[in-house]
């Protein structure tokens, strides 16, 4: 399995800004950390050994990102609309610097699909549901989709327009939503073991039925928690099963 790290210095964040690139051919899946994670998380826990098999049969390029939780949402030691400023940033880096960087590493007609887990669900959603003309869908695993779980109670318009249950019931730009539909891969999984919590997806999936989009909800048993172990089964089946 090829592996390639990048940095460039982001202008959207002003930090250097690591990417970890796994493959070669095939559609570019953009893995977004959980929690304070970094772009090397999913290699760590195992994960990327289980998605060899299709990385090497060149089915996918894999495309690993940092998250800045730790810089927003989790920093305690700032202004809660400072926390939602910094996140508002770390989404521009993705649509501005690292989409380009992916699309100059494939081709501009690869499809883009975000993935996460957990924290990193909600956020590889939000991203997808902002940009549906840059990307194409997600696999969204373990995730809840109200922002407000880890605001500690703050709301602004970065919470709003960053957490998908709040905005997508009052989206109507009919071409956002239209870019929405056209996706074939909107994925929602979930486990229903210890700290699960498959409510949460399937409240989401009513949001984005009542909109008329279409969505895979999958929630699997009460044998698979919140866990790596949960995340290294579901990927590799998505990837056999659904692309």
């Amino acid at each position: 399995m090829n592996k390639e790290l990048t940095s460039w210095y982001s202008p959207s964040l002003n930090k250097e800004m690591p990417i970890a690139a796994y493959g070669d051919y095939g559609f570019a899946l953009l893995l977004v950390p959980t929690a304070a994670a970094d772009y090397l998380e999913y290699e760590r826990f195992q994960l990327m050994k289980h998605l060899e098999p299709f990385i090497n049969a060149g089915q996918v390029k894999v495309f690993s990102i940092d998250s800045i939780n730790n810089e927003s949402w989790l920093n305690n030691n700032i202004e809660p609309w400072m926390k939602s400023v910094r996140h508002q940033q770390w989404n521009n880096y993705v649509f501005e610097e690292v989409v380009p960087f992916i699309r100059n590493n494939t081709s501009a007609e690869t499809p883009v699909i975000t993935c996460g887990a957990s924290f990193g669900a909600l956020h590889s959603m939000n991203l997808f549901l902002k940009r549906p003309d840059i990307i194409n869908g997600v696999i969204a695993m373990s995730g809840v989709y109200d922002l407000t779980e880890y605001t500690k109670g703050h709301y602004d318009d970065h919470v709003y327009f960053n957490s998908p249950i709040h905005y997508i019931p009052n989206l109507s730009d009919h071409s956002i939503l239209e870019q929405i539909r056209r996706s074939k891969n909107i994925h929602i999984v979930t486990g229903s073991g210890s700290y699960e919590d498959p409510g949460a997806s399937g409240r989401f999936a009513k949001v984005l039925y009542d909109k008329g989009i279409w969505y895979e909800l999958d929630v699997w048993g009460e044998e698979w928690p919140h866990d790596w172990d949960t995340w290294r089964a579901m990927l590799p089946h998505y990837l056999g099963t659904k692309f």
